[in-house]
């Protein structure tokens, strides 16, 4: 059974919204969906040209080689920019927690930036820490038992994005190893695969996103149990 919440804060631990971070983690978010779709339309351009090279000028293929380049470069930064941002913003839902309600959270606060540079736990630490978060974050009911809110979106986003990064990795190996026009598409339409899914994870985490952050606002500032 779960300990009842406490908006006792401990020693050195205070409450700091996370609204100005979660706005800056959804427009990122939005900007890496963008950046997908134009991914997705170079991949699709990839896969005509590599489909009929020989028919093919070397003007256009090399403009295809090029919008396939830049299209990796945006994704790239996009990525690095808007997961700086989302680690920052995690952490700090994170050490809300604390204040939110005692001993839900297993791990350490810097558990919530650690836990997504280490190999292989990063396919599901995070995952673990944001039910975490998420069950500190949710009010009681009016009689102070514990609600059950769903995990939905949070298992949403992470089956995405997991999906998302080894589709790409496959993608990217299958890529690597193309010696023929055909294994050259058929890595190119499992690109675009990934492409589709992080797009739809980056959709998925804004919800994600605005939503824990408006659980932890209400539970701030109307107290930790739910109206009637």
């Amino acid at each position: 059974m779960l300990p009842q919440p406490d908006l006792a804060p401990q020693p050195h631990v205070f409450l700091r919204s996370p609204r100005g971070l979660a706005t800056a983690t959804s427009v990122l978010l939005g900007v890496v969906a963008v950046i997908d779709l134009f991914a997705l339309y170079a991949g699709t351009v990839m896969h005509a040209v590599a489909g009929d090279l020989l028919s093919r000028s070397s003007d256009e293929i090399d403009r295809a080689d090029a919008l396939y380049e830049v299209a990796g470069n945006l994704q790239l930064l996009g990525t690095v920019a808007t997961a700086v941002v989302f680690i920052v913003w995690f952490h700090r839902v994170r050490t809300n927690a604390d204040v939110f309600a005692q001993d839900v959270c297993i791990r350490s606060p810097g558990w919530a930036i650690g836990a997504w540079f280490i190999p292989v736990g990063n396919l599901w630490l995070p995952f673990a820490i944001a039910r975490e978060i998420w069950t500190a974050s949710t009010q009681t009911a009016p009689d102070g038992s514990w609600r059950k809110v769903s995990h939905a979106p949070i298992r949403a986003w992470w089956t995405a994005w997991v999906a998302a990064l080894l589709v790409n990795r496959f993608g990217s190996t299958m890529e690597k190893n193309a010696t023929t026009p055909d294994a050259l598409q058929r890595a190119a339409d499992v690109v675009m695969l990934a492409d589709a899914l992080n797009l739809a994870a980056a959709a998925l985490a804004v919800l994600f996103v605005r939503k824990l952050t408006a659980m932890q606002d209400l539970k701030a500032t109307h107290g930790p149990v739910a109206a009637v």
